[in-house]
């Protein structure tokens, strides 16, 4: 009824349209129907002139309803909202029983529907309660499954601890016997030192004497001695040449040592240890990297923006760089190091242009390759034997530096270094 008079208003003259909703006639029709709704329902109920006005429309559209109506028969199939409307304004006898009946169909229909609604409601709720019930249970055969595997898992750990303790104690027990029989043959090697060595003195003090015989032997000889002097000596000579036999068959060596013992290097037969730069000092010791800065011919790799974005990663990448290289630059100097700086020239869609400072190599890994795989390359050019010290704090790097000879140090030792530079 609220729309039908809306439309009409919008369709009469000014003049003719209702005082009371001539400030909603210039509204468009649905704001009309939405702000003059109030007014509209009270002008119907008091105007009959107004509603008879709203009512012709609807009458010359639903003509069949509208003389079903005044006939007092309702259409079965007719909407219930639409008869109720008509009703109202046509107002034939009875037309309050029928709006009555036809309010009674839509809230019957509203109400049916509401049931419908419900009921479906209440099968959706309980799929998704059977839903629920076998996820649950699926989730709980899972996690027995994951609690057996979790179970069958400690076993095994159990069971290889045990092992590994019974193969510990095992490795301690010799090592203990190792030890025991290393001091007895060290104790014995030291009582036939002593032995060969009293046996050593014996046999000088001999010779000494044979010596001193020979040579007043020899004196004799000089002075022209009769043959009991010439039969002396060849008896000396003898007694030199048992001394000199005994000397070769006990293998004595002439003296306790000799100067060339004391110098040290590797005999022929024994393996050459190969031991890393700067081993005795842990990573983390403040003076790692100036006792390693100070062996001969060292070469010193540098993890470019490892170290630059540990010590000042705010900066942009140009900045971090020019700071960096400028500090190396004075390392280079003072130290006469060979320093190389390596950084990371995957992501560039260009070549960098960068000054590097004197005695400072500045090198960008190429596309495809990262800088760590360069670092590897370089310690791999050097010559066994060289002091390669590679400074970077990424684990895998320091890891794979320390497996091919380098010695690995972190980057807050190289920036506390170039702070006090």
């Amino acid at each position: 009824m609220v729309e039908a008079a809306a439309e009409l208003i919008g369709a009469l003259p000014p003049d003719e349209v209702p005082a009371p909703l001539r400030p909603f006639a210039r509204f468009e029709r649905r704001k009309r129907a939405k702000f003059a709704a109030q007014h509209i329902a009270a002008l119907l109920e008091k105007d009959d002139a107004f509603r008879r006005r709203v009512a012709e429309p609807l009458r010359a559209g639903q003509a069949e309803l509208a003389d079903a109506l005044e006939a007092g028969q309702v259409p079965p199939a007719a909407d219930p909202a639409r008869v109720a409307a008509l009703a109202y304004l046509l107002r034939p006898r009875g037309w309050t029983r029928q709006v009555e009946a036809a309010c009674a169909e839509l809230e019957r229909s509203a109400h049916a529907h509401e049931e419908a609604a419900a009921e479906r409601r209440i099968a959706e709720l309980r799929e998704e309660l059977a839903a629920l019930r076998a996820a649950r249970a699926a989730e709980a055969d899972r996690l027995r499954a994951e609690l057996r595997e979790a179970k069958a898992e400690i076993a095994d750990l159990r069971r290889k601890l045990h092992e590994a303790r019974a193969k510990a104690r095992a490795a301690r027990e010799q090592a203990d016997a190792a030890a025991a029989a290393a001091e007895r043959r060290l104790a014995e090697a030291m009582e036939a030192a002593a032995a060969d060595s009293k046996e050593l003195r014996r046999l000088r003090a001999r010779l000494g004497q044979a010596e001193a015989n020979a040579e007043a032997a020899r004196r004799a000889a000089r002075e022209g001695r009769n043959i009991d002097d010439v039969r002396l000596r060849m008896l000396l000579d003898a007694l030199v040449d048992a001394a000199q036999g005994v000397r070769r068959e006990l293998a004595l060596p002439s003296t306790i040592g000799r100067p060339a013992d004391a110098v040290g290097a590797v005999t022929p037969d024994q393996q050459a240890l190969r031991a890393l730069p700067g081993r005795s000092l842990s990573d983390d010791d403040p003076q790692l990297l100036d006792r390693l800065l100070t062996l001969p011919q060292v070469h010193l790799i540098v993890d470019g923006y490892n170290v630059t974005k540990t010590g000042y990663g705010e900066l942009p990448l140009a900045d971090q760089r020019t700071r960096l290289l400028s500090g190396l630059g004075g390392l280079a100097a003072q130290t006469r190091a060979e320093v190389t700086c390596v950084f990371d020239g995957a992501d560039l869609d260009a070549p960098v242009a960068v000054t590097a400072p004197r005695g400072v190599r500045v090198l960008f890994s190429r596309p495809g390759q990262t800088a760590d795989e360069l670092i590897g390359e370089l310690v791999r050019a050097e010559p066994s034997g060289r002091a390669v010290v590679v400074v970077s704090s990424d684990r895998e790097v320091a890891d794979a530096a320390r497996r091919i000879g380098a010695r690995p140090a972190p980057s807050t030792l190289l920036l506390r270094r170039l702070g006090r530079s």
